[in-house]
């Protein structure tokens, strides 16, 4: 759950101060939240894989197992499955509708839905498919292995695996439950609905959309029939907000309720304001710089070694980045099964100087694209500079959310500097795109991470990850992580570098904002506001 507490710790702060003499006041039941939403590409669960999607689709969408945000250290909670069972060889999985569920539409929420929204997220086969089709789905086995009886969902998995991994996976985003109805009355057959709900919404949860424009605004409706209760905000107004010092002015006037990217500047200059608060939320988000193994460059172990040691780290830490990102240099962030605070790395000029002598790089160009967002740009400046004194240039291009996306997915990106985060609350869900590429041909359009930076995994790597997956002892599994985590380290051409903490700014009378902590994304069913 979201925790405030002082300004003065090192890495959660929370502060309060005076309102302006004339302050504006957004409707006692609608929320204003200022964001950077620059990234979504689509609102289809079945394609959206990236933050603000996400955040828009989460409630949009239900799953059929959720987290409680007022509690999401309770774990897994019933949903639109009231229940679950495994069968005794643990291949199967059966979960039991709730009933009396409708969709926006009026359209009963059926176990048909659910089995042909988790199918047609294989079949589409886009970006976040690979979550189910781990599973041994596939676009010709899943009417089969994925099927409605009645009132229950059966899951015919491939192998037995921990009930948490499965479980954990219907919670993510891409598990969301569409209305099969509709969406095939307003897309058809050929693309599943795909084109229609990009721009469109068809589910359960206690939002609609009203609204979509891109780089503009979101907007949603509060479903007043949601079987969870009616929410309390009766609109939401997601606004695009890009630079930090205009989300804190809005802030600071009362024209927005909540300010979801304030600089550490920026939120040391709302102390001593009683009308504000900020609340601090470790986010499972890992900000990590991927090296292409398509450039000649950086092909070389030694380069790679070298860069490594070019990251100013702790310096970045206690400066631009202080309060909203801590050192972390482990692909599973802290607070997940197998998380470690182990950091070998830190800036060592001569170090890295030594490195590219051993690989005979006396000098050389590299190129990276950064989403035009102040903080990826200032930590590409600072590795500008810190590669200088290596002898090496950096480039650097900076682009919107959606075309550095573009780009990195199509492998035309050297060096990527950007966030991920976890998929589902388990830790395969990072283990398995940093440390997993079953193909690594410019065909294959993996979403991996190891894919898009074209990093061929060692077998021995991906074997390692393939059986920590079905391991049941909780202790086991927890030290394979380890392990492979230190094989990691040692090889991989991805760098994880720092853990997010989010840090939001908002009105003093918004009550139980959550953006998700490390295991979801934002929600707004449970917000109020007070006097």
């Amino acid at each position: 759950m979201t925790r405030t507490i002082s300004l003065r710790a090192l890495l959660l702060a929370t502060a309060v101060a005076a309102a302006p003499a004339a302050m504006a006041e957004t409707p006692a039941d609608m929320l204003v939240v200022a964001a950077q939403v620059d990234d979504i590409i689509s609102l289809d669960p079945a394609q959206s894989f990236e933050f603000s999607g996400n955040d828009v689709g989460w409630n949009l969408y239900d799953r059929l197992v959720d987290f409680d945000p007022l509690d999401l250290e309770a774990g897994l909670q019933p949903s639109l499955a009231e229940s679950w069972e495994v069968s005794e060889d643990g291949t199967t999985v059966t979960l039991t509708m709730r009933e009396g569920v409708t969709f926006h539409s009026g359209n009963p929420v059926r176990a048909e839905d659910a089995a042909w929204s988790l199918q047609r997220v294989v079949k589409l086969d886009l970006s976040p498919a690979f979550i189910f089709t781990q599973f041994g789905f596939t676009p010709d086995n899943v009417e089969e292995r994925i099927r409605a009886e009645g009132n229950q969902v059966i899951l015919e998995l491939d192998q037995p695996y921990a009930l948490s991994f499965v479980l954990n996976c219907l919670a993510s985003n891409s598990g969301g439950i569409v209305d099969k109805e509709t969406v095939l009355a307003n897309g058809g057959e050929d693309d599943l609905g795909n084109a229609w709900l990009s721009t469109n919404s068809a589910g359960s949860g206690p939002y609609t959309l009203t609204a979509w424009r891109p780089n503009e605004q979101v907007q949603l409706q509060a479903y007043e029939d949601y079987w969870g209760g009616a929410p309390e905000m009766k609109r939401v107004v997601v606004r695009h907000v890009q630079e930090s010092s205009a989300q804190r002015l809005l802030l600071e006037r009362g024209d927005v309720d909540v300010a979801r990217n304030l600089s550490p500047n920026d939120v040391q200059g709302l102390a001593g304001n009683d009308a504000l608060t900020v609340t601090s939320e470790p986010r499972g988000r890992i900000l990590y710089m991927g090296l292409s193994q398509e450039d000649p460059l950086l092909q070389q172990p030694q380069v790679v070694e070298a860069i490594k040691h070019l990251v100013d780290y702790q310096g970045m830490a206690d400066s631009f980045l202080e309060g909203q990102w801590i050192v972390h240099q482990n692909i599973i962030p802290a607070g997940y099964l197998g998380s470690t605070d182990e950091n070998p790395w830190s800036l060592d000029v001569e170090k890295a100087r030594e490195l590219l002598a051993e690989a005979g790089v006396t000098s050389g160009t590299l190129r990276t694209v950064v989403r035009d967002i102040r903080e990826y740009v200032d930590v590409a400046q600072t590795l500008q500079a810190s590669f200088a004194e290596a002898g090496l240039t950096l480039e650097i291009q900076q682009m919107t959310g959606a075309q550095v996306l573009d780009a990195y997915r199509a492998r035309q990106v050297p060096i990527f500097i950007g966030e991920w985060g976890p998929d589902y609350a388990d830790p395969n869900t990072n283990v398995s795109t940093f440390a997993v590429n079953p193909d690594n041909s410019p065909e294959a359009r993996h979403s991996q991470l190891a894919w898009r930076n074209s990093w061929a995994v060692p077998d021995d790597l991906a074997e390692k990850v393939a059986a920590a997956v079905v391991e049941n002892d909780t202790e086991t599994r927890s030290q394979m992580y380890l392990d492979i985590q230190s094989q990691y380290r040692e090889i991989a051409p991805i760098v994880p570098m720092f853990q997010r903490v989010e840090q939001a700014g908002m009105q003093a009378n918004v009550q139980n904002w959550s953006a998700g902590g490390s295991v979801a994304s934002v929600s707004y069913r449970q917000v109020v506001k007070g006097e």
